[in-house]
């Protein structure tokens, strides 16, 4: 399918891995010159060759600073995916007002720089695309990791908010939400807890149980990276021009709502 968006300049943050490196490499492959970002040179580089990316950005988007650098590095875009964020595993009990404060940087303030430094000429332009990677845990939290998941809260607010602001501009603001995904981390993660919760020793049989006890779905396994990328695809391309502050949930039906 032509998304019909080659020649447009696109910037992903976080792309030198993961998710983001998927919806570079989905973005790249459809004729879109794209920015990858990360914190770590040789990393960003190594995925921007692979996709023949327009550029690097290297930047930490939790500091002024680190914003302005990959600014200056991606020049004019028309589309940017704010996928960068962080994420840990600590308890009500274990993360510290510090911890609170990080992960709001991290992932909550990290996209308005962006979306200050971008939307801008986007808005003057008369055409642009933003799109946040939230996730399911925005709308329905699980115990722990209360300070993700807030964060997560505030990325889908945010999203809709600006898509309000960017009203007949030309320029939309969305949202993917991703359920479990099977990335590097996840996979690691769920091998070293698979003895404890007796899964099993082979891939497949761990990640059937933990789509059934961990992260219910209807489909009966984690989502892939690509599945993330070809929403993002749609969001960004002119077919999605009708579509405003939405919320595309891509998770197997985790989310049991209706809203």
């Amino acid at each position: 399918m032509d998304l019909e968006i080659a020649g447009k300049r696109a910037l992903v943050t976080g792309s030198s891995a993961g998710l983001g490196s998927a919806i570079a490499q989905l973005l790249a492959a459809e004729g879109a010159a794209v920015v990858v970002h990360g914190r770590d040179v040789s990393r960003a580089s190594r995925v921007a060759s692979s996709i023949g990316a327009a550029g690097v950005a290297i930047g930490d988007l939790s500091t002024d600073a680190g914003a302005d650098a990959v600014a200056e590095a991606a020049g004019d875009v028309d589309i940017l995916v704010n996928n960068a964020g962080s994420y840990d595993h600590l308890s009500w009990t274990e993360a510290t007002t510090a911890d609170w404060t990080a992960m709001y940087e991290a992932n909550v303030v990290s996209a308005v720089r962006m979306v200050h430094r971008f939307v801008p000429g986007m808005r003057a332009r008369g055409w642009g695309r933003v799109v946040q990677i939230g996730g399911g845990l925005a709308i329905q939290p699980m115990a722990t990791q209360p300070h993700y998941t807030a964060t997560l809260a505030a990325r889908h607010n945010l999203a809709v908010s600006l898509a309000r602001e960017l009203a007949g501009t030309g320029v939309t603001s969305n949202v993917v939400s991703p359920g479990a995904i099977l990335v590097d981390s996840v996979r690691e993660l769920l091998t070293s807890i698979s003895p404890a919760q007796g899964w099993g020793t082979s891939w497949e049989e761990i990640e059937h149980a933990a789509a059934r006890d961990l992260v219910p779905n209807d489909i009966g396994r984690l989502g892939r990276p690509e599945e993330i990328a070809a929403a993002v695809g749609y969001l960004v391309s002119p077919a999605a021009a009708y579509v405003s502050g939405a919320t595309i949930r891509v998770d197997g039906g985790t989310i049991r709502s209706v809203a």
